[in-house]
């Protein structure tokens, strides 16, 4: 089985480009905090995310976004201009999840703070509350009539 889940934040913003069958993908890092031996350090990884995935990538996310990923393993080489033979592994998306609250300054993020107007006016304009708790309006019940 291959599987892994990761907790970061993002590295840079989701890059949203699109094969020549039309199919989306979006690239991104990730960045981990890891503890060793009362040690801090990062480590880094490249995302892939393929289709709808990408898109709500390209959509939602932002640099710095903490996010939860579950994903799988994929390894490629390939030569550098150099001629030398480099391997890398990347992290391909099965699954991208929000992990933390919106940036208090705005962010980039394209999705819209909640209006306190809107809460405000929804209260205002709130029924009445009633002076008994068994008046629900109508008619009168008789505690006879119910059949339990």
């Amino acid at each position: 089985m291959n599987k892994v889940f990761l907790s970061g934040n993002l590295t840079r913003d989701p890059e949203v480009r699109y094969t020549q069958a039309g199919k989306a993908y979006a690239r991104m890092g990730i960045a981990i905090n890891r503890r060793y031996k009362d040690k801090d350090s990062v480590d880094f990884f490249n995302l892939v995310a393929w289709e709808k995935t990408a898109e709500f990538c390209g959509r939602y996310l932002a640099k710095g976004s903490r996010v939860l990923v579950e994903g799988q393993l994929q390894t490629s080489s390939y030569e550098n201009k150099d001629g030398v033979k480099v391997n890398s592994v990347e992290i391909w998306v099965n699954n991208i999840e929000f992990a933390g609250a919106k940036r208090a300054e705005g962010g980039d993020n394209n999705y819209s703070k909640p209006s306190n107007d809107s809460y405000q006016s929804r209260r205002e304009s709130a029924p009445p509350k009633k002076d008994d708790d068994y008046n629900f309006g109508g008619e009168p019940i008789d505690p006879e009539d119910t059949p339990f």
